[in-house]
Parts: structure tokens; sequence; C-alpha cells
């Protein structure tokens, strides 16, 4: 094959593992195990929490020691056989454990299929695009197929298998991990990486504009969980009626709006208005839709809404690596992206898993269940908050600013 096609391959498969059981384990581990919210948003914390650490472990054995490809293969097929355990666990202490040690294996291969695609390209800043959209089309199938599965048992009166979230997860897995063998050679550096290199960005800090960026992208990241961890319960609770075996399949919907928006809308929309205003627009997606999840109908509505994360999250997180990679100094460029990849994706995403498991057990009693109102007013009053900061606080900088300050 081709080393385009390899390579969106690799990117269809690494995203189809994490869309397989990131949508909607949540509902599993709620409907099917009874965890509590605070459970359930701990299990969620656990990939960003290894996503903090991976720059330490992955990153540095694939610069010094081995082949990335080899060490993906490795990793993929390991993590493989551990989701399998983790879909026949039931007991929540076990499955802390082993999800533990699943996202540890998992985190580190975020960073290098980026690393893989980045090297064997003649273009990256053409040809990453085509390549890493494959990663939300794999997220996307994995969705439909597991809706489709799970139809196809109600159907035919057969039960579904515990965990099935969890098995296709690892069954893409163990896919990955046997065809990264075949991926192209990426050998080790002479020299690793400094795993402490985003400290150099540290000194953008000394903009008061970076300080009010970096704080409402963290504090929007960490409402970024209530959609992630929550959507799912939601939505087959009582109060919308979505069933089970199909609400894997209605949230494609967001993945299906990401893509529009990355690909046709955000292309026109920068050169149009501008950094500052597409990422005011991509925060102000966040409170409307949690809004409408708040309100809670009508059910199309809140269907209907699914669609706003494609703003919410290309108009903001893209956006915002977008963004940094303008205005950061040329020497410390990368080191800027691991800084906002670092706040963002690992301490935002790991204190929001946290702080909506924590939220949803607030307002959920054993009699009445959990109020959808209460829960999503946090985080619409929260992102409520950071677009009003953000229009008036924030002003967007250039390089040459960033650097006189």
């Amino acid at each position: 094959m081709s080393v385009k096609l390899r390579l969106s391959v690799m990117m269809f498969l690494q995203y189809a593992i994490w869309g397989s059981w990131a949508p909607v384990l949540s509902a599993y581990l709620q409907n099917d195990l009874g965890f509590s919210g605070t459970q359930i948003g701990l299990i969620y914390s656990l990939l960003p929490l290894a996503t903090i650490i991976s720059p330490f472990l992955g990153g540095q054995i694939a610069d010094r020691y081995f082949p990335a490809e080899k060490l993906i293969a490795l990793l993929q097929l390991a993590g493989g056989g551990f989701l399998l355990l983790v879909a026949a666990t039931t007991d929540y202490t076990t499955m802390i454990w082993l999800m533990l040690i699943y996202s540890i294996l998992y985190a580190p291969t975020l960073a290098l299929t980026n690393s893989i695609a980045m090297i064997n390209m003649a273009n990256s800043e053409k040809e990453f695009g085509s390549i890493r959209v494959w990663g939300t089309i794999g997220w996307i199938t994995a969705g439909l197929s597991l809706a489709f599965w799970r139809s196809l048992a109600e159907a035919q009166q057969v039960p579904t298998i515990q965990g099935d979230t969890l098995v296709l997860a690892g069954i893409f897995s163990i896919v990955m991990g046997l065809l990264a063998f075949g991926l192209p050679h990426t050998p080790p550096r002479k020299e690793g990486s400094n795993p402490w290199a985003f400290l150099e960005a540290l000194k953008m800090l000394k903009s008061k504009n970076m300080i009010i960026f970096f704080v409402i992208a963290f504090i929007v990241a960490t409402e970024l969980q209530f959609y992630y961890v929550l959507t799912a319960p939601f939505l087959t609770s009582d109060q919308i009626g979505v069933a089970n075996a199909r609400v894997s399949g209605v949230m494609v919907i967001a993945q299906l709006a990401e893509i529009i928006v990355m690909a046709v809308l955000l292309p026109r929309f920068l050169p149009k208005y501008g950094i500052r205003k597409v990422m005011l627009m991509g925060i102000v997606a966040w409170p409307l839709r949690y809004a409408i999840f708040a309100i809670g109908g009508p059910t199309w509505l809140v269907l209907a809404s699914l669609a706003l994360h494609g703003f919410c999250y290309v108009f903001f997180f893209t956006a915002a690596f977008i963004y940094m990679d303008q205005i950061a100094p040329k020497d410390i460029r990368h080191s800027a992206q691991s800084l906002i990849t670092l706040i963002l994706l690992g301490f935002g995403n790991y204190l929001g898993a946290l702080f909506s498991g924590l939220v949803q057990s607030i307002f959920t009693s054993a009699d009445q269940g959990t109020n959808w109102t209460g829960v999503f007013l946090v985080p619409f009053f929260l992102t409520m908050l950071c677009a009003v900061g953000f229009l008036i606080f924030f002003k967007e900088e250039t390089r040459e600013s960033l650097q006189s300050a």
C-alpha cells in the first residue's frame, strides 16, 4: 500500500478504538453496572491522566530506543488484550486498575501516530488534514457499527455481549497492532527529546492576554467532559428516551458536524473573521448546547444540538492550536503546542472528568434519579462566563507583540 493509504488506515483505526468506548461507556457503567457519577468520572479521568505522563514514557522510548511503528504495534496489541479484560469485568476496583493500565498503553499512541504521519509526509501542512480526517471517520464508523450490532441483536432477540463497547474497541486495537508492523519505518532519533520542553513556552505567559487565553481555554476544556462523560446517560434516560441500542449511532451526529465544520467552514471563516471572532463563536456554542441539554426537550432539538459539537470543538480547540502556532516564537513553536496540549487534553480533561462525575452524583438521588437540568446548568453558567470573559478581556496577540511584551 502507498504511504498515504497506510497512514490513513492508521488514523482510522486509532480513533475507531477510542470512538468505540468513549461516547457510550458511561451509559453501560451507569445503566448496566450501576456505577455512580463519581465512579464513572474517575474512570473517564484515567486517559487524560495518562496523557499527562505519556511524554515521559512513550515519547522518550520512541525517541531513544525503538522504531515508532513497532512501539505502536506492541502498545496496541497489549491494549487490545486489556480492553477485553475490562469488558469481562464488573467489579469497580478491578476495572479502575485495568483501565489505568490500558490508558497508559493507549495514551502514547496518540502522539506517536501524529509523529509517524508528520515525518512520512512530503508536505505535512497540506497533507495532514486529509489523513487526520480518517480518524474522525473511524470514530463515526465505530459508533455506527456498535449501533448496528445492538439493533441486530435486539431484532434477533439475542443477548448483547457484556461490555460490547469495550469488546469492539479491543478488536480494533488488536487489528491496529497487527497492521502497525507494516507502517512506514520510523527509527528513533539519535538524541531523545526533552520531556520538559514545553516549559520553554512558559515565557509566553509574560503577556496578560496569554494568561487570559490559557485560563479560559483550561476552563472550557474541563467543561468538554460534561459532553463526553454524561451525554450517553442523558440521552438514554427516560427524559430523552434514546434506545441503548441506538445511542452510539445517534451520537455520531457530533462527528459528522465536526468534519463539515473542519473541512468547509473553518477554512472560510478564519480568513474572513479572524481567529478571535472564530474562537468567540466556538465558545458561545458551548453554553447554547448545554442550555438545550438543561431544558431537556423537545427530543428533536436535543438531538439536533449534538451538531453544535462541530462548532464547539473546531471553532475553539482547533482554532486555539492554530492561534498558538501563529503567535509562538519560531524557536519554541513545538514547545508551545506541547504546553497547550498538556493544559487542555491533559489537566483540563482530567479535572473535567472528575468534576462532571461529581456534579452528576450531587444531582442524583436514589428515589428520583438524576436531575439533568441541574447537571447541565453547571457547564452552561461556566462556559457562559468564559464567553463573556473572552469577549471583554481577550485581545488577539501577534508574534511580534508577544515577543516585545
